[in-house]
């Protein structure tokens, strides 16, 4: 199957859920990732924040339990920058100023937060629609986050999240050079290893 016609068929299926079964599904991705990574021993967790109305699984239930078990896990989120094709990653504190980009993603205010670079990361948590059986993901198809965690250096760890309980497809038909594969995959009954 190719990228294209997975991405339709996810969103499809996305977009079906009722806000209460993607609100118990974040919650059942926030128990896996817990139960299956050694989260308080990571120093840098990069993570998005979730576009509600497009039914992304809700990270601020991770982001919140990280705050009140006080782990000495620090949280970055990424910002896209004007060129419209890169990203760069701001910290996230209970402090942080937010607003909304022009896709109504929630982002550091300028300035508020300090950059931190993709080679400080133990762990980036990827919004993903599908992925394969070799961990190549299916996004929105901007390609922001290949070229994110093609900045990230060896041995961190790319986990996609995904609200659809659904096993990764037997393979992409057409992966590019560029693509870069996740190690695993969390879906709200149980992770992948990929």
């Amino acid at each position: 199957m190719n990228k294209a016609a997975l991405r339709r068929a996810a969103l499809a299926r996305r977009n079906a859920l009722a806000p209460a079964e993607v609100a118990r599904r974040s919650q059942q991705l926030s128990e896996q990732l817990f139960r299956h990574f050694p989260v308080a021993e990571w120093r840098w967790l990069h993570l998005f924040l979730p576009l509600s109305q497009r039914n992304e699984p809700d990270t601020w239930l991770i982001i919140r339990r990280i705050w009140a078990a006080q782990l000495p896990v620090r949280l970055a989120v990424p910002v896209v920058q004007p060129d419209g094709v890169s990203l760069k990653h701001y910290e996230l504190t209970p402090d942080t100023p937010l607003h909304p980009n022009r896709w109504g993603i929630p982002e550091p205010a300028a300035g508020a937060a300090a950059e931190v670079p993709p080679t400080a990361f133990d762990a980036v948590l990827v919004p993903l629609l599908a992925v394969d059986t070799a961990g190549h993901r299916v996004g929105y198809g901007g390609g922001f986050y290949d070229r994110f965690l093609a900045q990230c250096r060896p041995g961190t760890q790319f986990i996609g999240l995904s609200v659809l309980d659904e096993a990764p497809v037997p393979a992409l038909a057409d992966v590019l050079p560029t693509d870069v594969p996740l190690h695993a995959c969390l879906t709200p009954s149980g992770l992948w290893r990929l």
